[in-house]
């Protein structure tokens, strides 16, 4: 039987002489410099990117050392690369008039990409309330998609979820935080923005916050007018209330004014004497203790001479 040349594979040059490491090499990531015309913001990125001071101080860097860490990002269907990791890194880029930054290209799909660029940004020191909520809540909806796809290792996710545990226990565990707290700070995306933006200012504490993210979004944005009509925002339990209210069906503006037009009991029974005011009426040496003491004895002497003065 005759041979057909066609059979015949012949192994190329460069495969006869490339060595393992060579191969290996040709696997590696590779950083390339992308102009930053070709690089777009991941969808619904919930960081946000302001150039405040420490923008202009790493603009400054980056003008003066460049991008010390690559961003990562994938390649889009339509053209340019989506970022992953990089956002800031990018506008500083902008600030220090470059034209390209060092970018790690890799393919991945929407739940990866979404893990990774959540917690490559849940490192930052500074973050508001708005953008953990809405951070952990993406970082968790793709990992319950993850765990419902069979199409993934061990070593892809952690032996299918870590051996059971739930997906806001996982997040919980990565985030070094309860599964209770991350909860919590996921009810505050069912804020409409007016009042998400108050906690963010530190108008509205995290835990009143919390309360009224159970209320509908036509009675939050009556709570606006209710607050701005009082000026006042709620306390814990002024929310509590209106979370109950809301419950029952009765959380109408009318009742909302009510409730905001109370006094705080804080405010009632809470009286603050700070130590610069008192400071300038004792020595040096008396410590703050020993401060309240005086204060509470010449308080008693003021009083009994009071009472004896109403006496005559």
């Amino acid at each position: 039987m005759k041979s057909s040349a066609k059979n015949i594979n012949l192994t190329s040059v460069d495969d006869l002489f490339s060595t393992e490491e060579s191969r290996a090499d040709a696997n590696r990531e590779k950083i390339i410099e992308i102009p930053l015309t070709e690089l777009f913001p991941f969808k619904d990125h919930p960081f946000k990117v302001v150039d405040n001071e420490a923008m202009q101080d790493t603009a400054e860097s980056v003008k003066e050392y460049g991008v010390l860490v690559p961003a990562i990002a994938r390649p889009r269907d339509e053209g340019g690369y989506e970022l992953v990791a990089g956002h800031r890194r990018k506008r500083a880029c902008e600030l220090a008039e470059l034209e390209t930054m060092p970018v790690i290209v890799r393919n991945l799909d929407d739940d990866a990409a979404t893990i990774i660029m959540v917690d490559s940004n849940l490192q930052r020191e500074t973050l508001l309330p708005s953008e953990r909520a809405f951070a952990f809540k993406m970082k968790l909806e793709a990992i319950k998609r993850q765990g419902e796809r069979t199409d993934l290792t061990c070593t892809q996710l952690g032996h299918k979820l870590n051996e059971g545990k739930k997906s806001v226990e996982i997040v919980a565990e990565q985030a070094g935080s309860s599964r209770n707290q991350i909860q919590r700070f996921i009810r505050l995306t069912e804020l409409i923005p007016e009042l998400l933006d108050m906690v963010d200012d530190k108008k509205i504490a995290f835990n009143p916050a919390v309360e009224l993210s159970y209320l509908k979004p036509e009675e939050q944005r009556n709570l606006l007018e209710a607050m701005d009509m009082e000026q006042a925002t709620p306390s814990l339990s002024q929310a509590q209330r209106l979370k109950k209210f809301s419950a029952e069906g009765k959380c109408t503006l009318e009742a909302m004014c009510a409730i905001m037009s109370e006094e705080k009991k804080g405010e009632l029974d809470k009286v603050t004497l700070s130590s610069d005011k008192l400071r300038k009426y004792f020595p040096k040496s008396y410590t703050p203790q020993k401060m309240e003491e005086t204060i509470l004895k010449l308080l008693e002497t003021w009083h009994k001479k009071r009472t004896q003065q109403q006496e005559r």
